[in-house]
């Protein structure tokens, strides 16, 4: 049966298998640095391209390679560069589409070092930025110059949970020949494909959901076309971005099951929102799933589920929020999402601390927000947790 008859779950287990002998086994690793030539003529088409063989696992390995296929099946895309850490593939984009007197457009609730990154280091290379609320793309276009190069989203955004429009913003981009990278972390090709609605790169940090078991820190990029892909991968092997192969075939295995932990997670996450928005000491709640969440429409249109991750901001504020922190039992108070288990934290204490408050405020990350990201326990379990934990707030 051909990859493109099957389904999302038969995909994310059987998608990638190379035509190597020794990927008849199941789950094959090559935990190796370096691949031997059969003689000197080998080597020398090896390097010049004219062979497919491998040569040093910077440049590329079988089992890493395996999950880029994989990943870039599941994402409908043209290839996929698999990178050492979602902070890699970060780089990765913005190093191949930014330089001197080059301008960002990005979503103005980015993940922390997204942000931060630019702010502190890339502007010292004659980059600028603009951070802009994305959920209204009239926002995008009007920050667009003529130097702007690349529109970078995060959509749902982090931690605010608020949902871009990707068509709209696409046919925004490619009216001025910009090209649209989506940081597709929270949703995962599951439940969203930005490539199908007009983005021509997609980024993952494969930590979160593709992996699910908190055992590894890993990113992944997956360019809609050969010409972004040729641009994308030669950056990363340059810069020493990629995979160990062992956290490649961890990686592997996570995605097997992605499907499957995204279904049960959502379900939590819904009863767990519903409890959320019922409480007396929550002043409000943002998931997908509410009928109150100010994109809820859109999230339907361009999503196939809600996900896992919801933001909600006590009462007391602040002071409330880390209470209720210090008394979980069940949940993590850890960073990081995506996983088995549900974690909670405080993003102005933590993911986004490195930004100022303006910055923060500027993308609704206000003093109180709380992140959580449900897990697959039993629900009555996490709600519990949460409704004693919440008694102290």
């Amino acid at each position: 049966m051909h990859n493109e008859d099957l389904g999302f779950n038969s995909l994310a287990v059987h998608a990638g298998k190379g035509d190597d002998a020794m990927l008849s086994a199941v789950s094959p690793i090559y935990q190796t640095s370096t691949f031997a030539f059969d003689d000197a003529d080998h080597g020398s088409r090896c390097f010049s391209g004219e062979d497919k063989g491998y040569i040093y696992t910077r440049i590329g390995n079988p089992t890493i390679a395996e999950l880029e296929e994989a990943v870039a099946k599941l994402e409908h895309g043209y290839g996929g560069v698999a990178l050492s850490s979602g902070m890699a593939a970060v780089n990765t984009v913005y190093l191949t589409y930014l330089g001197q007197g080059k301008h960002l457009v990005a979503h103005n609730a980015l993940y922390g070092p997204s942000r931060g990154i630019v702010e502190s280091l890339y502007t010292r290379f004659g980059v600028t930025a603009s951070f802009v609320d994305a959920t209204d793309p009239a926002n995008v276009e009007a920050a667009i110059r003529p130097e702007t190069s690349l529109i970078y989203l995060e959509t749902p955004a982090n931690p605010t949970i608020g949902i871009t429009d990707i068509a709209a913003v696409a046919a925004i981009a490619h009216k001025y020949g910009i090209p649209v990278c989506v940081d597709n972390t929270f949703c995962s090709p599951y439940l969203q494909n930005p490539l199908d609605l007009g983005a021509d790169i997609v980024l993952h940090s494969m930590t979160k959901f593709i992996n699910g078991h908190a055992d590894i820190v890993a990113g992944m990029i997956v360019a809609k076309t050969k010409e972004h892909y040729n641009r994308l991968r030669p950056v990363m092997v340059n810069m020493g971005f990629n995979m160990d192969p062992h956290q490649a075939w961890l990686t592997r295995r996570g995605l097997k099951t992605l499907g499957i932990r995204i279904d049960r997670a959502q379900e939590n996450a819904m009863k767990v929102a519903q409890f959320l928005e019922a409480h007396p000491k929550v002043s409000w709640v943002l998931y997908p799933g509410l009928s109150s969440h100010p994109q809820y429409e859109l999230g339907r249109q361009q999503m196939r589920g809600p996900g896992a991750m919801i933001s909600f901001e006590l009462a007391g504020g602040l002071e409330a929020g880390k209470k209720m922190m210090n008394h979980v039992k069940l949940s993590l108070l850890a960073v990081s999402l995506g996983g088995i288990e549900t974690l909670i934290q405080h993003p102005a204490s933590m993911t986004h601390s490195k930004l100022s408050k303006e910055a923060r405020l500027s993308g609704g990350i206000t003093d109180g927000l709380i992140r959580l990201s449900v897990g697959i326990e039993d629900v009555d379990d996490i709600i519990a947790d949460l409704e004693q934990a919440l008694g102290y707030a």
